[in-house]
């Protein structure tokens, strides 16, 4: 039996290991609470991001709400910054302005587009009809191009020169040649945010707001429409309403994978229903980590693998790879 002053010295470390188990949770607690704040911020900007990309769709979808509830079909308008009612039929017929540009200046733009935070992920397709929509401005040493405060409806690539951007009198940076800048009056429809005058003379590339949204609604609107194609080519989505199928187009993401490629892992947390629009996947499970993958089947175009994850699963039962 231990004396009084054994069990002081177990209690003593007792209290020591609680206190370090303290510290520790104090730190989690603090790293759960950065990265949640990151996940805050980078939902944000995703959402940012949806609300320019997928503008055309949710307006073709109240379009059609509005018509199979009987309500008159909106008068056709003219592509403004706020467009209310347009589909595929409205903007095929809709010419987007071209302007010739040397090899150089395309691949400056294409450029600036990809490393700007708020333009890099539009699609391929995007970035070049914008390129091409661009067309060329010049402005002398000392000019103002946007004015903080002002109603912004232009965005612009810098080609040659050098701009002071300021915020309330005081200066942010410089930018020079291949730098995107005024792009949120064109995706958030906000006033300027920031003053750039020039320091010598400058020579950009403009796009508007309407031109711009023009592209994204187009886009979004066959991207839309292609997707619905699609799912009512697969058998077993044959039978569901267009509402449904419409809304399934919405969500749809198109992913590539390259060749031997694995897609999903047996064990691994799974979050993502997959529908295999082209190619091949092979689907293996692992019996044993010392044994040889088991071959189960070969999966093709309209097959669909992932959908336990949509099911509140925690992991794939088999491992996946594309062929």
């Amino acid at each position: 039996m231990g004396t009084l002053r054994d069990l002081q010295y177990a209690l003593q470390e007792k209290i020591e290991e609680l206190r370090q188990r303290d510290a520790l949770i104090d730190e989690l607690e603090l790293e759960l609470d950065q990265k949640d704040e990151l996940i805050q911020k980078l939902q944000n900007e995703l959402d940012k991001y949806r609300s320019v990309i997928r503008p055309a769709t949710q307006q073709a979808q109240k379009q059609s709400a509005s018509t199979l509830q009987g309500e008159p079909r909106t008068k056709r308008q003219a592509i403004s910054a706020e467009p209310t009612a347009f589909d595929i039929q409205d903007l095929s017929h809709v010419t987007l302005p071209f302007y010739p540009k040397s090899p150089q200046s395309k691949d400056l733009i294409k450029e600036a587009i990809l490393d700007n935070d708020f333009m890099k992920n539009l699609e391929l397709s995007q970035i070049q009809e914008i390129v091409d929509c661009m067309y060329p401005v010049e402005y002398g040493k000392d000019s103002c191009i946007i004015k903080e405060g002002d109603v912004g409806s232009l965005v612009y690539v810098m080609e040659d020169g050098k701009v002071e951007v300021t915020k309330e009198g005081v200066k942010l940076c410089t930018m020079g040649p291949g730098k995107v800048f005024g792009e949120l009056a064109i995706l958030y429809n906000c006033t300027r945010t920031a003053t750039v005058k020039t320091l010598v003379n400058v020579k950009l590339w403009a796009i508007d707001r309407q031109c711009f949204q023009t592209i994204m609604m187009r886009t979004g609107l066959i991207k839309h429409t292609e997707y619905m194609e699609f799912l009512k080519s697969v058998p077993t989505f044959q039978s569901l309403p267009e509402e449904i199928l419409s809304k399934l187009a919405d969500v749809l993401e198109e992913t590539h994978y390259e060749n031997g490629e694995y897609i999903i892992r047996q064990g691994a947390r799974g979050d993502t229903f997959f529908i295999i629009s082209k190619g091949k996947v092979n689907v293996t499970r692992e019996d044993s980590p010392s044994e040889d993958p088991v071959f189960l089947r070969t999966l093709g175009k309209g097959d669909w693998f992932g959908e336990k994850a949509l099911q509140g699963w925690t992991c794939n039962p088999f491992r996946t790879m594309g062929l």
